[in-house]
């Protein structure tokens, strides 16, 4: 091997320093003609290198090995050993310096056929770099090279839709990781120094910062693999750990950054780990402030670049808030079923109980929780802490806990909005809006005052009528089947309340005109919206569906029981009007009953709403026939 100091080895390196610009640097700047120019030159100057690399081999009397070292041998399955710990040369003898050289070399070349679209060859000439160092121990000198190849590997597989196949490759090179750490530790070279003259090698600072940052990206990898294969709590593992370490290492893209944190926390909220997940949204809020203020309007019509920014910072806020929201709706409606008795009223015996055992448990879990828990940053440590303190995470037991938790994603509902407008961003918009009407209705729960839970209710009319009423019914069907029978929910809610008053209020049994005509209001709404939900489902000519698909077959054949039970209770002196609510009445129970009779695989869907009907499809005619006497009798 020519030495480090000759002529022929700073061209070498001079050569290397090239192909590393014309990769990282003068290929961004590659027209859109010609995409790949600066990384074709690359790949000339590292065919070179390897050339250089092979004559200074052939020309080096060898003593003992050859330079090669021995035989051929075929690569292991990845995932089944720890590579590189068996026999072979050592890492660091001159055997196994020239091996990490020109395994590097591969490396490189991999990596660029690869970027090229050239997938094929460059697993071939990556699997060549694995092959040339399973030959060596590990070491300092190669176990860096070890690390970025296998990750390499895990990516070109995992673009493949081959899974495992990437885990393999994932896994090994993150016991080789481990295993380094526990038997030497070093900072170990870095890549690009095998082709770096003495003078321009790296700290030992620099070495450890790159290596560990090889490490953390084979950990985000291994996220994506365990989330593809399904293994959800082993993802958020590696997930929080890369966060963690990219925080530590100061190497992150501060939106990115927050955007990833912030999607973890939703997978804590659906596992009712709160805690976890406030703090994923607390370090998302505080990391995604480092990356500046949003550009003005004016600033982004004077610059493409500004308009980009604005855009970017703009969409990625309004996310996080998202996320806030759902983390603050999760957060009450969890509460509400553990509070909730058999009619979905407030149990006061279960609330003190829970209030009695969350003042024993609760500080010492979290105590031992968040021990393993923190992102460890200096500059946002104590931001994330102090915006924690703001929400709780524990979950609410009283309308004034609750409240404060509302408040919290109201403000983020606010922020939301702002970014996805109804004009450009309808489906966001809608789901915004479903979110702050279901934050209403949970915080509801905790009203005692009906007349001011009936207001909430109200409140989540007014926001979802117009929408539900302007949205083209071609366009966005689902969305608005979705508000048509939310709608249908809240007024038959609002119209079981206003009737629970009207009768504490009164002195008698009977009530009174207003009341009435409010009840029947509110009731002829609901069924209004349960009507216009079941039309959505007839074809254009209005005929109803023989079989309905598996996701509307249970809210469907509610809508019939609800709509059924609304016109059995709507008030009217009229006898004939009576007659005709009662015969409607009839008419969806039967075809609830009827229905389940023709399809007995749909009883299981509303086994409570059949039993009703069934036992309504027998009294209701009595009641009929009873009320027709009457009539003819009165006639």
């Amino acid at each position: 091997m020519a030495s480090v100091n000759s002529d022929e080895w700073r061209a070498v390196c001079h050569k290397f320093t090239n192909a590393q610009n014309l990769t990282l640097v003068e290929s961004r700047n590659d027209p859109e003609n010609e995409p790949f120019r600066s990384k074709y030159k690359a790949r000339e100057l590292l065919a070179e290198i390897y050339c250089a690399l092979k004559s200074f081999e052939a020309g080096e009397e060898e003593s003992g090995a050859d330079s090669g070292g021995g035989p051929p041998t075929e690569p292991p399955v990845d995932g089944q050993r720890e590579a590189g710990f068996g026999p072979g040369f050592g890492g660091d003898s001159p055997a196994g310096l020239r091996a990490a050289r020109l395994g590097a070399i591969e490396y490189y070349l991999g990596v660029n056929h690869v970027d090229t679209e050239e997938l094929s060859a460059g697993q071939e000439h990556l699997m060549n770099c694995i092959k040339l160092l399973e030959r060596c121990s590990v070491s300092s000198e190669n176990v860096s090279l070890f690390i970025h190849a296998r990750n390499q590997l895990g990516i070109l597989w995992a673009g493949r839709d081959e899974t495992e196949t990437s885990q393999g490759f994932l896994e090994t090179a993150e016991s080789n990781y481990q295993r380094y750490m526990k038997e030497d530790g070093s900072p170990p070279t870095d890549m690009t120094e095998y082709f770096t003259t003495e003078e321009n090698l790296l700290t030992h600072q620099e070495r450890t910062k790159r290596f560990e940052l090889a490490y953390t990206h084979t950990m985000y990898y291994l996220a994506q693999v365990y989330k593809n294969l399904g293994e959800t709590e082993r993802a958020a593992t590696y997930c929080h750990s890369t966060l963690q370490r990219q925080l530590q290492l100061n190497q992150f893209s501060p939106m990115e950054w927050a955007l990833n944190a912030a999607t973890l926390s939703q997978y804590y909220i659906t596992k009712g780990l709160y805690m976890e997940g406030r703090h994923c949204l607390s370090a998302a809020t505080v990391v995604s402030d480092l990356a500046g203020e949003v550009p003005s309007e004016a600033a982004a019509q004077e610059s493409e670049a500004e308009s980009e920014r604005r855009e970017q910072l703009r969409q990625k806020r309004a996310e996080i808030a998202r996320c806030w929201i759902k983390y603050c709706l999760n957060l009450l409606q969890d509460s509400k079923k553990l509070l909730e008795d058999s009619i979905g009223e407030l149990d006061t015996d279960r609330q003190e109980a829970m209030k009695m055992a969350r003042r024993r448990e609760e500080d010492e879990e979290e105590k031992g929780r968040k021990s393993a828990l923190l992102f460890g940053s200096e500059d946002t440590f104590d931001s994330i802490a102090s915006l924690e303190e703001k929400v709780r995470c524990s979950l609410p037991l009283d309308f004034t806990e609750a409240r404060a938790v509302f408040l919290v994603g109201q403000n983020y509902v606010t922020q939301a909005k702002e970014y996805f407008e109804m004009d450009g961003y309808v489906t966001d918009h809608v789901e915004i809006l479903q979110d702050h009407s279901a934050l209403f209705r949970s915080l509801a729960f905790y009203e005692e005052d009906l007349e001011r839970r009936c207001k909430m209710h109200k409140r989540r009319v007014d926001m979802l009528e117009p929408i539900c009423n302007d949205l083209n019914a071609q366009y966005y069907l689902m969305i608005r089947r979705q508000m048509m029978f939310e709608l249908a929910e809240i007024y038959n809610e609002m119209m079981d309340l206003k009737l629970t008053l009207a009768n504490r209020q009164a002195d008698s049994e009977t009530l009174d005109s207003h009341t009435i005509k409010k009840f029947n209001h509110l009731c002829s709404a609901s069924a209004k919206y349960f009507q216009m939900f079941l039309d959505s489902l007839c074809s254009p000519e209005g005929k109803i569906p023989e079989h309905l698909e598996e996701e509307v077959l249970r809210p469907a054949l509610v809508a019939r029981f609800r709509v059924a039970r609304l016109y059995s209770r709507l008030i009217s002196s009229s006898p004939s009007a009576q007659l005709e609510n009662l015969d409607k009445s009839l008419e969806h129970y039967t075809y609830v009953v009827q229905y389940c009779e023709a399809h007995p695989e749909a009883a299981a869907a509303v086994e409570t709403e059949l039993e009703l009907s069934k036992e309504m499809v027998g009294l209701l005619p009595l009641k009929i026939n009873r009320l027709k006497a009457k009539m003819a009798a009165n006639n």
